[in-house]
């Protein structure tokens, strides 16, 4: 189980529309992914199954799209993964003891948009 190093990306207009499918199809033609994922399409994403880093399915909570070339953090994914890991939609299956870096890590990004994570501080 993996979540992944802060990548730090540049950040979209907070107003971007965020449509995860179409995300994923943009970074996985950018990465070069289309057979498989790669290292760089692993960066749109906050956490993947590192037993599993070779199928699409192990890669969850996206954050990125591909906005003029560059990877790019979009405020909507990251309130979205937000969102999910704080229980929307079903929540996350991830590893309990990996939950604290993921929130670490998209806390990060709200820090960066200049907002707090809707969690209280673990």
């Amino acid at each position: 189980m993996t979540v992944r190093t802060f990548q730090d990306l540049p950040l979209a207009d907070r107003d971007r529309e965020w449509d995860g499918s179409q995300a994923e199809s943009r970074v996985r033609k950018w990465a070069g992914a289309e057979d498989g994922p790669n290292e760089k399409y692993r960066d749109a994403f906050v956490w993947y199954d590192g037993d599993n880093k070779d199928n699409f399915t192990a890669y969850k909570l996206p954050i990125a799209d591909v906005i003029d070339g560059e990877l790019t953090a979009v405020p909507r994914a990251v309130m979205s993964a937000a969102g999910v890991v704080d229980g929307a939609r079903g929540g996350v299956d991830v590893p309990d003891d990996e939950m604290g870096r993921i929130k670490g890590h998209l806390a990060r990004y709200y820090k960066k948009m200049g907002d707090t994570p809707p969690w209280k501080d673990d």
